[in-house]
């Protein structure tokens, strides 16, 4: 080791002391961060053990209420009947019974279904969109979605969901089961649970769901009120619970997309997007606050969003067999227990809203609560959600407005792509035209140098050659790099575009999801069960580019390996990209077919005779040429190892 490495090894072990000595913690910040984590440990304990405490509670008023319903069955008396409701739900008992009655709100773009026992949403209908198979879009349906509170009144376990409320039309001077609004326009409807007071509600102590529906908008305000409730409600702290379950339906072809996941998601309150596994069971408990729930789909969401905060959550996602088997268009089950901030010492509203709509990154950009982030843009990597979200869809809804096609559309944004890389591409070829100009030269380096032990000599020789000639192997990689990212980013972008969804071109019925040419009768194994001819199109196009690229790089064939590796790649892809949007298979055979068209113009353009005019003048020329980096490292490194390099 000589000097120069010591000096650069003590600089580096210098560099990185003073990195971690400026990135250390102040005083100040360790002891912020240790009350953090004390007081996240001491909510999290104190939740598990007034959870415990509640469970307890709760199996003995189920019990209770067991004894007491059994009573109930066996007395026929009305008045001994009302007497045994009064002990098993107290304060609540006039509500356990009623008429299930459903309510309709009605926008442009939605249908609202709220019932009455519960006051809950029963289900939600898109009006502008279809399921796969041409049947009325409905997220969720069903007396199995519950939106309610759990909790103690009088030492008895009350379940809002298991009681009947009340319908108070806040905007309207007469009832009626069905409210429509359009435009700009609001309506209010609510829903109260009365507690009892001398054999009629107390209109003084209700708990109160408000829905605010505007004519144009997937969102819908809904504040819960709690009135008088301070003597009634037996809550676990500064919260009370809100439980929200949904069994999500199948909307699309494929119930499950790698790109897209079924799940739950959730925003940190002022901090990040989280998420649930992706298309697989699982649950988590956060005990800080959080900003919105959203029970998340491919092209279509339910969200839950506070107008301030939620004290904390506790999210699962559960594939349930038996409603498997009761419904073939059930998914998952969603269930979230969220705490909302609630004072036991007086009145309280928490203001929320519900957004049921498509995932459009409009729509969420809109909105500005990071909902976009549930649409897979490559968040990850900052590049690539730059790309797509100043240049790729900024392009694409400009050309939405033409009213073309889809499949015009992704042919003229290819092109538009193409032509913004058209620089690069110039330059991939001339240095293409270079190596092919030198390929003979080369050859008779190979010649020269035929044993494995001269390597570093064949290898020098080589780039002294590229080097007076002005050409560069690396030449055609940079421009390659270049574009990775936008064909990354197209990759994270057709996926996920609702644009696409039910958009037909040509043979695909449906540009977001495969288009099948001929279904096999048996399952390939990392294939599927199908044909799709724009996957068969963008696989055969990529081996023909592959082997039009390496006869025109005019190299020789150093790595057989590497060889074939770039045609194998390919037919892997093949069955990757099968079961994918056929928008995306589209879009790169699209790439490929221009890619060849641009071949053929520069190698019109390009005449090889003057390249290789050029090139014998540039190799006679006396003028000092400058290194290359690669060629200055490559002639360190033949130093290190003893090998002597040629002189000029």
């Amino acid at each position: 080791m000589d000097r120069n490495n010591i000096i650069g090894l003590v600089l580096i072990f210098g560099l990185i002391s003073l990195f971690t000595w400026w990135n250390k913690p102040s005083q100040e910040e360790k002891l912020a961060m240790e009350h953090y984590r004390d007081s996240v440990a001491q909510v999290q304990a104190y939740n598990d053990s007034v959870l415990m405490a509640g469970n307890i509670l709760r199996q003995q008023a189920q019990q209770q209420q067991e004894e007491v319903a059994d009573q109930t069955t066996e007395v026929a008396d009305q008045d001994a009947v009302a007497q045994i409701k009064k002990e098993q739900y107290g304060l609540f008992a006039g509500a356990s019974e009623g008429e299930d009655i459903s309510y309709t709100l009605e926008n442009d773009v939605m249908i609202l279904t709220i019932s009455a026992k519960g006051g809950r949403p029963l289900s939600v209908e898109l009006k502008d969109y279809q399921t796969y198979d041409s049947l009325p879009l409905i997220l969720f349906q069903g007396a199995q979605n519950n939106l309610g509170f759990s909790f103690f009144s009088q030492n008895r376990l009350i379940n809002t969901n298991e009681f009947y409320f009340n319908p108070v039309w806040k905007d309207r001077g007469f009832e009626s089961n069905t409210m429509t609004v359009s435009g700009e326009d609001q309506q209010t409807f609510a829903m109260r649970l009365y507690t009892d007071m001398e054999g009629s509600v107390n209109p003084d102590q209700y708990i109160e769901y408000k829905y605010t529906i505007t004519g144009d908008s997937y969102v819908i305000d809904f504040d819960i009120s709690f009135k008088g409730m301070q003597d009634v409600i037996t809550t676990r702290g500064n919260f009370v619970d809100l439980e929200w379950d949904i069994d999500l339906l199948q909307q699309e072809q494929l119930t499950e997309n790698r790109l897209n996941a079924i799940t739950t998601y959730f925003k940190n309150y002022q901090d990040d997007v989280e998420h649930l596994k992706d298309n697989a069971d699982d649950e988590e408990s956060i005990p800080t606050r959080l900003k919105w729930v959203s029970y998340k789909q491919q092209f279509f969401s339910s969200t839950l969003i506070a107008d301030n905060y939620f004290e904390n959550g506790d999210l699962k996602n559960v594939t349930e067999a038996e409603k498997q088997n009761e419904n073939p268009r059930y998914i998952k089950t969603m269930t979230s227990v969220i705490g909302l901030p609630y004072d036991p010492m007086q009145d309280n509203t928490v203001g929320m809203s519900f957004y049921f709509g498509p995932n459009k990154y409009n729509i969420f950009n809109k909105m500005d609560l990071d909902l976009e982030q549930q649409i897979q843009l490559g968040w990850g990597f900052f590049l690539l959600n730059w790309i797509n979200r100043f240049a790729i869809i900024p392009v694409f809804n400009f050309l939405e407005g033409f009213g073309w096609n889809y499949g015009i559309i992704i042919l003229v944004l290819t092109i538009l792509l193409k032509l913004v890389l058209l620089p690069i591409a110039a330059r991939t070829y001339t240095s293409s035209a270079k190596m092919r100009v030198l390929k003979p030269e080369v050859d008779e380096i190979n010649e020269r140098y035929p044993k494995k032990e001269d390597a570093m000599k064949k290898q020098q020789a080589t780039m002294e050659l590229y080097r007076k000639a002005g050409a560069s192997p690396m030449s055609g990689c940079l421009p390659m790099l270049l574009q990775m990212p936008i064909l990354i980013a197209m990759f994270r972008f057709f996926p996920g575009a609702i644009e696409l969804r039910q958009q037909s071109f040509l043979w695909a019925h449906d540009l977001s999801t495969y288009d099948s040419i001929l279904s096999l009768p048996w399952d390939i194994p990392f294939y599927g069960d199908h044909v799709s001819l724009f996957t068969l199109l963008m696989t055969v196009s990529t081996i023909i580019y592959t082997k039009i690229n390496n006869d025109m790089t005019g190299q020789s064939n150093q790595m057989p390996g590497m060889k074939t590796m770039m045609y194998m790649m390919p037919i892997m892809f093949l069955g990757f990209f099968n079961n994918y949007s056929a928008g995306l298979s589209y879009y790169y055979f699209l790439a490929n077919i221009i890619t060849f068209t641009q071949m053929f113009i520069f190698r019109k353009l390009i005449d090889e005779d003057k390249v290789r005019a050029k090139i014998q003048m540039k190799k006679k020329s006396t003028k000092p040429k400058k290194k290359s980096g690669f060629q200055k490292r490559l002639e360190e490194m033949a130093k290190q190892q003893g090998v002597q390099v040629p002189k000029k």
